[in-house]
């Protein structure tokens, strides 16, 4: 009788035993993955869009805190800890040179960790920016002032997606009769002085890619969108959105008029056509016989009209959840727009501001 109650009780305690040790599992799990989301979070640029170029110094002799301290205090990492521990993992910790360097608020821990192993800028590296919204002439003619690239070799180069559609996956999803139109990244670039066209071009590629996340593309699968409708609808709202909190609200107004079979209607695709920005289009200017003219066509043009930063990107795959139709610039210094339902509605949007 004793013996029995004995072994009731040894079962008993199997599956409490069980049951805790099943607790204390899920407890550690959830540690772990709170501590992995953690530093993931740390790991992250700064900043995704306005993004600044810094120069900072690092001192010879400087161990890795210190280093870590200096970009912290320069704002281009979040965390020093985590910094120091990416580095010990990643074992860069002990290769880290002295020197002057230029990284941006944009750059991953990562980068500005390859940036320190390579060493920092010598007498023949330059920076060079390029602005969000620059179309591919205008970033030629940049590079060409700056005495960086020759233009027509530059325009020769990008004038053909296939010409370096072997060096990078996402490019093959782009027609190959296109050019590199909306693809160079703009952004703030460090190069030798004797880089080619070729070697430039690449690095504003290489950006292009490690911006254009795995969640982007899952948000254009949603939407039914390939890589160049997204870019190409992205340039338009870098064009159209002056004021960064309207994007996702333009981005819903040209999605909703595609899923209604309208025109977009966007001057920005005319003043593309066009070859400058003109402030009033003319009657004639919006009966330009192109496929780029979103006047006379329904849906998104061929391809981009300018190079869109990461914000109209990230818009053009998230819409506002808005019903408007039309929008009208309402000429003020902020750049804002007034946003109508109603074509009525849109009419009278548009004399208010005239008025003014």
């Amino acid at each position: 009788m004793t013996q029995t109650i004995e072994n009731n009780k040894k079962r008993r305690k199997k599956p409490i035993l069980l049951y805790f040790f099943i607790i204390m599992l899920i407890i550690v799990l959830v540690g772990i993955y709170g501590v992995k989301k953690y530093v993931d979070n740390q790991l992250k640029p700064i900043a995704i869009d306005n993004i600044k170029e810094v120069q900072v110094t690092i001192p010879k002799g400087s161990s890795s805190s210190k280093i870590a301290k200096i970009l912290k205090d320069n704002n281009l990492i979040r965390n020093e800890l985590v910094f120091r521990l990416f580095a010990k993992y990643e074992k860069m910790d002990n290769k880290f040179k002295a020197g002057k360097y230029v990284f941006n608020t944009g750059m991953t821990q990562e980068e500005i960790m390859g940036k320190l192993v390579e060493g920092g800028i010598s007498k023949d590296a330059i920076t060079f920016t390029i602005p969000e919204g620059f179309e591919l002439k205008q970033i030629a003619e940049r590079l060409h002032e700056m005495n960086l690239a020759d233009k027509d070799t530059f325009l020769e180069l990008a004038s053909k997606v296939s010409n370096f559609s072997s060096e990078y996956e996402f490019l093959k999803e782009v027609p190959e009769e296109l050019s590199l139109e909306g693809y160079l990244y703009p952004d703030t670039y460090e190069v030798y002085v004797d880089a080619s066209e070729k070697d430039i071009i690449r690095k504003m590629l290489n950006r292009f890619d490690n911006l254009y996340t795995d969640e982007i593309k899952a948000k254009a699968k949603e939407l039914n969108l390939d890589l160049n409708q997204v870019i190409t609808l992205a340039s338009i709202i870098e064009r159209e959105g002056r004021a960064e909190s309207e994007r996702e609200i333009i981005s819903a107004v040209f999605h909703n008029r595609i899923k209604a079979g309208m025109m977009l209607q966007s001057c920005a695709t005319v003043q593309y056509i066009l070859g400058e920005r003109k402030p009033v289009l003319s009657t004639e200017d919006t009966l330009i016989d192109s496929p780029y003219n979103t006047y006379i066509n329904t849906g998104l043009p061929p391809g981009p009209i300018a190079s869109p930063g990461i914000k109209s990107i990230e818009a053009a795959v998230n819409p506002a959840d808005v019903n408007y139709m039309y929008f009208v610039f309402n000429e003020d210094e902020e750049g804002t727009h007034t946003f109508s339902v109603t074509y009525e509605e849109h009419k009278k949007a548009k004399n208010r501001i005239r008025k003014k």
